[in-house]
């Protein structure tokens, strides 16, 4: 197994334990909402501080309902990581391109070293400004 794997795993691992152990350990059962969003946690936090407390603007969109707000919700997470993953796949794509094409001229400087050497004469014709086929 090769190391990239390895972390990929091991990644994986630390993802999934981060999603199952609140759930596992009862993390937040004395709470009415126990996975409630950070949103409502602090207007309830605002309210018990300053309860003459009045918004500095209301939102722009108030969704009739909270599956609503969810599905939205998600639908601009997927967004997000749709433009991530192909801003990463257009940067890998370019870094393996230029890759390709280094390693072709490469190849292609090798195989014209590899001819000139194989013509008699035509490396003491070209150190001398002359073509192969000009000779002495």
């Amino acid at each position: 197994m090769s190391r990239n794997t390895k972390i990929n795993i091991l990644l994986l691992l630390v993802v999934a334990a981060l999603a199952v152990l609140p759930l596992a350990l009862g993390l937040g059962d004395h709470k009415d909402a126990p996975f409630t969003g950070s949103d409502g946690e602090a207007e309830t936090a605002i309210t018990e501080i300053e309860p003459d407390y009045k918004p500095w603007f209301s939102p722009l969109y108030e969704p009739p309902s909270g599956e609503i707000e969810s599905a939205l919700f998600s639908l601009q997470a997927a967004l997000g990581a749709g433009v991530l993953a192909y801003y990463f796949g257009l940067h890998r794509g370019r870094r393996q391109g230029e890759q390709r094409a280094l390693e072709r001229e490469r190849d292609q400087d090798q195989d014209q070293h590899r001819d000139a050497e194989s013509v008699p004469g035509a490396t003491a014709g070209k150190s001398a400004g002359k073509s192969p086929a000009e000779g002495d």
